[in-house]
């Protein structure tokens, strides 16, 4: 796609942009066009003027994604530090930007006494990305803090949520693709600092000691099928430490893959996809990507 016209906005663009650079996993192609807005209002301009005919792909901090080896065509859209602001609005509410680490609120909860967000400091990422994903961790899950949240969709329009449980299954938010989440809102309650900060010690430490926290991972690899544990469906079919070119199943945690150091983004969705093949055929479950994959093959 060329001479594509793009609105005269006040954030950033970057042509040829390579994704590899910003992604867990270090593979990747290039973005025709990446685009990071100065602020909401320049998002919904952006959202407004641009062709309805280009395709918009919208990434977060790329802690759970695959972007594919032939990079992707149109618009990639990344929300920057202008939607990272963190702000107490109530005794037990706080704002958050979509554009914010979940570590980032996790801390700001324990520097103001604030608990039931400890579990954001066991996942990567954005909250945005833990929205449209509804991310958890250690027995919590997004819908289950969320009280509201802001969207902008793909004509530039704003949109409000009330959450509730309609809006979110497992893994996995019920509203449409073409929604930009801005912004939400967490109910907190005021515990001891001490009592967070174990909590948190506790949960970064499991997490240490059971994923490959320093290898070029992505996060979970599968969705836990009812009943199950995806780990255990891999390990089960003597997938463990299994490779292909440079990716392999991590021998810590073998529902993580990781990059060794050569993998291109097809050897992880080869590998994901063997591993979807092997335990439908030996177990007759069929294992659902968590991972999102982007782009086009090269």
């Amino acid at each position: 796609m060329t001479n594509i016209k793009l609105p005269n906005v006040r954030g950033e663009y970057r042509f040829g942009f390579n994704l590899s650079q910003i992604t867990w996993f270090k593979v990747g192609g290039k973005a025709e066009i990446f685009y990071k807005p100065a602020d909401s209002e320049d998002l919904q301009f952006f959202l407004s003027n641009i062709d309805k005919n280009i395709p918009i792909t919208v990434i977060g901090n790329c802690s759970n994604t695959i972007i594919r080896d032939g990079g992707v065509d149109g618009i990639v859209i990344k929300l920057g530090r202008n939607f990272a602001e963190v702000d107490q609005i109530s005794d037990d509410i706080i704002s958050v930007g979509a554009g914010s680490l979940n570590s980032t609120v996790a801390t700001f909860a324990l520097q103001n006494s604030f608990s039931n967000l400890e579990f954001l400091i066991g996942i990567p990422g954005t909250i945005g990305g833990g929205i449209r994903m509804n991310a958890g961790s250690y027995g919590t899950e997004f819908k289950d803090v969320l009280i509201k949240f802001k969207a902008i969709d793909f004509t530039g329009k704003i949109h409000e949520f009330d959450s509730c449980t309609d809006l979110f299954s497992y893994r996995k938010c019920l509203l449409p693709e073409d929604l930009i989440f801005i912004e939400a809102q967490f109910r907190v309650i005021n515990k001891a600092q001490s009592l967070i900060k174990d909590e948190m010690q506790r949960i970064s430490e499991k997490r240490a000691d059971t994923q490959p926290i320093k290898e070029k991972t992505g996060g979970s690899t599968f969705a836990n099928p009812d009943g199950n544990s995806a780990w255990k469906l891999i390990d089960y079919v003597g997938l463990r430490g299994y490779k292909i070119g440079g990716a392999e199943f991590s021998s810590k945690h073998c529902n993580f893959m990781i990059n060794t150091g050569s993998a291109t983004a097809k050897n992880l969705e080869d590998l994901g996809e063997f591993a979807i093949t092997k335990v439908k055929e030996s177990t007759g479950i069929e294992l659902k990507w968590e991972i999102k994959r982007i782009g086009k093959y090269d």
